[in-house]
């Protein structure tokens, strides 16, 4: 079961907000981000990461996703 929290048009999942706080509290300082970076900071997977990712991207929420890059890990890039 998949906990939701509100989150501007659409709800959020409980990890998909834990990614959200985490770019918007470190994209006054950094614009790239990797799935496995991120998954390591909050204990999750590079694939949750990735998978979280795509509604983040698609959905308005404070901050622009697009993904960059596919080396190692998949890259982001985060504009807020």
């Amino acid at each position: 079961m998949n906990a939701t929290v509100d989150g501007g048009d659409e709800a959020l999942t409980e990890k998909q907000r834990r990614i959200l706080d985490y770019l918007k509290a470190n994209a006054d300082t950094q614009t790239y981000f990797k799935s496995r970076l991120i998954g390591r900071e909050l204990g999750l997977s590079a694939k949750e990461v990735g998978t979280n990712m795509t509604v983040l991207e698609t959905g308005d929420h404070g901050v622009t996703v697009e993904k960059w890059g596919y080396s190692t890990s998949t890259t982001w890039r985060i504009e807020a």
